[in-house]
């Protein structure tokens, strides 16, 4: 088997729409969907050209799905992201809801070249923990104790990496739809190896697509994450301060 992994596409249906077209992304056996998929602009349009995959895709919950389930529901959301969780689920349909209700925290996967790979969104315990490429060992050792695969994959924090962690390999994809470090949509190609890809496209036609979205603010989400982007410095500043706060 080989995989395609696409993690926090965040609604940006223009970027996901070039990384489904690349190649090895239409020839792979598996599109896994690593989470934080539609809380974004275009969330309605971006589950739909997914469910288009039919048994490709394979589907992991992240922060993000439970989030906007919740919106959905008229729940209260704790945390930074309610309102944009409000105004992402006010996008979207029942039978989308229930597409994103339920989904697994993770997912093993047979890979060839590298064997059973766990695939989960932020980490395999919990959707929301952060953890970085320089997050240091211990914290490592807390999040895959227990996990038996000797690959994970996992997303949330946008940026792409290759290292080893807890006696594992871990392999981050980066973003799809909300990149930091990079132009370009980020995403990785598993088996036999592990490759890490950027894929540019168009980012002013995609912002005035976006922009053209019923999403409120849209315009100002596409200057701040199409046409331009965090650094990999800035990003990880913020996210440590999370994850020390996390521990």
């Amino acid at each position: 088997m080989r995989a395609a992994v696409l993690a926090d596409i965040h609604g940006n249906l223009p970027a996901l729409d070039a990384v489904l077209a690349e190649p090895e992304v239409a020839g792979a056996d598996a599109v896994v969907l690593l989470g934080d998929i539609a809380l974004g602009p275009m969330p309605a349009q971006t589950l739909d050209r997914l469910a288009a995959l039919g048994d490709r895709a394979v589907w992991v919950h992240g922060n993000c799905e439970r989030e906007m389930v919740t919106a959905f529901d008229h729940g209260e959301i704790p945390g930074p992201n309610a309102a944009d969780a409000i105004a992402s689920a006010a996008l979207i349909g029942r039978r989308h809801r229930d597409r994103l209700d339920g989904l697994p925290l993770t997912v093993t996967l047979d890979i060839d070249g590298l064997g059973p790979t766990l695939f989960c969104h932020a980490s395999p315990r919990r959707d929301d923990e952060m953890l970085l490429v320089d997050s240091p060992p211990q914290r490592w050792a807390r999040a895959l104790d227990g996990v038996g695969a000797a690959v994970v994959v996992c997303g949330h924090t946008h940026m792409p990496f290759d290292r080893l962690a807890g006696g594992r390999r871990v392999v981050n994809p980066g973003s799809v739809g909300m990149p930091y470090g990079h132009p370009g949509a980020g995403w990785a190609l598993l088996g036999p190896g592990v490759t890490l890809r950027q894929t540019r496209y168009d980012a002013e036609a995609a912002a005035r697509v976006i922009g053209a979205s019923e999403y409120p603010g849209a315009r100002k989400w596409a200057a701040e994450y199409v046409l331009n982007h965090y650094s990999d410095a800035e990003a990880l500043e913020a996210f440590t301060a999370i994850a020390r706060a996390q521990d």
